[in-house]
């Protein structure tokens, strides 16, 4: 009995010592990956796909759940859910923007201008059909006004009308 409070006694004492140390090795990794140049660094990744790793850019406007907002280098660090919308990444090289359709994810702003995007998907704006957009929008709404309240087949009929009306609000298309 007494060795095993020693060893739980030292199991904790040990944690104490090794959270810090793997934030101090953390935060050294993640200063590794800025840029020199003072441009914002993104990694944008998908669960299928790598859209961009380490790329530098002017800034990325992110669709936040609390407000959409703008990150440029020297942000202060930020963890943001992700609503549906568009992400808006300014390239250094162009003042115009490249758009994606996000359905959702994380964006991550460290203090070092690093900022880390995750999403289930993401599409570029202008491959998306509109006319598709409010066929499935009217089809969720069907299934969704048909369906028993409380139901399974409501609540995913309600995901994807929200996700086809921010959509097609996106693409400037009105879903009734």
């Amino acid at each position: 009995m007494e060795k095993e409070k020693r060893e739980i006694k030292f199991v904790v004492m040990l944690s104490r010592f090794a959270r810090p140390s793997a934030r101090v090795i953390g935060r050294t990794f993640s200063e590794a990956a800025a840029a020199d140049s003072g441009n914002l660094v993104i990694n944008f990744n998908l669960p299928h796909e790598t859209i961009y790793d380490g790329k530098e850019v002017a800034q990325v406007i992110v669709p936040g759940v609390a407000g959409e907002y703008g990150v440029t280098a020297g942000h202060s660090a930020i963890v943001s859910q992700m609503k549906a919308g568009v992400l808006q990444i300014i390239h250094t090289d162009s003042p115009e923007p490249e758009k994606y359709f996000v359905p959702g994810g994380f964006a991550l702003s460290h203090e070092n201008s690093v900022t880390d995007i995750t999403c289930p998907e993401a599409v570029k704006l202008d491959d998306i059909d509109s006319s598709a957009v409010t066929a499935n929008y009217n089809e969720a709404k069907r299934v969704y006004d048909s369906s028993e309240e409380g139901s399974e087949a409501k609540a995913l009929a309600q995901i994807d009308m929200d996700v086809n009306r921010a959509m097609a609000q996106a693409l400037g298309v009105t879903v009734a």
